[in-house]
């Protein structure tokens, strides 16, 4: 019986990758992977500090890392009281870093993903309460599913104390729960700036559903948010694209 490997290549995404094999090895592949990827949340409860809901208008932003952007950001995007998801990179040393730099995995910087929401609408600790059951894997170490390096790793940007104690406060009782079955690695951290990622890269889940990548890895999360959270899933997402016409 003949075999196949199947190789990613960084030129198409996050190490974010395309597979070269044929049409009909690359249905087979998503066929038999994606199950697993489905199965992959893991429920978690609200926060016990949280901000409450404010009658005051305004939005506010927080910022999250946790792998691949693509699907952080697709998430965020069919996320009730979102306003915008945008990708991008935090955290790291250089000034308006390219994709290329950031990938090198030498400028500090994590694929991360701006958030704007609406605090009449949804509260920081139910983004956080997605971040860490439908969004990403905090158990994993500067990498997550196919994708390896620091740039990938597991941590919160926040934008106020007030972000800061609730996201360290959170992870403290994930982990006093064993939420997960290892310990968590998410770092919380204030954010010094963050990168719009290029253009390519933004709603690119949307854009691209039919990928690879996206089947195996994406679209699972953006189920797993329906059926999880149904209150807070919004069947169509909010796109970068949508914003600057």
């Amino acid at each position: 019986m003949q075999t196949h490997s199947f190789q990613f290549s960084g030129s198409a995404a996050c190490a974010c990758n395309v597979l070269t094999i044929s049409s009909f090895c690359l249905a087979l592949y998503c066929f038999v992977t994606r199950p697993a990827a489905a199965e992959s949340l893991t429920p978690v409860s609200p926060p016990q500090t949280d901000v409450p809901h404010s009658a005051e208008g305004g939005t506010e932003k927080a910022v999250f890392a946790g792998g691949c952007f693509w699907g952080v950001q697709a998430v965020f995007q069919h996320t009730q009281g979102v306003t915008s998801a945008v990708s991008g990179y935090a955290g790291g040393t250089v000034a308006g870093p390219s994709y290329r730099q950031v990938s090198s995995g030498r400028t500090g910087h994590a694929e991360s993903v701006e958030v704007t929401f609406d605090p009449k609408l949804i509260s920081y600790g139910q983004l956080l309460q997605i971040y860490f059951s439908v969004a990403h894997d905090p158990t994993e170490l500067d990498r997550q599913g196919p994708d390896e390096g620091t740039q990938y790793r597991s941590e919160i940007f926040t934008t106020s104390q007030a972000q800061q104690n609730i996201a360290r406060a959170y992870i403290a009782e994930l982990g006093e729960t064993h939420a997960f079955a290892g310990p968590i690695v998410t770092k919380v951290e204030p954010l010094q700036a963050f990168y719009p990622a290029e253009s390519y890269h933004q709603d690119y889940a949307t854009r691209h559903p039919d990928s690879a990548y996206i089947v195996v890895n994406d679209l699972p999360k953006i189920e797993n948010l329906q059926r999880l959270y149904p209150e807070l899933y919004r069947e169509r997402p909010v796109l970068i694209g949508d914003i600057d016409r």
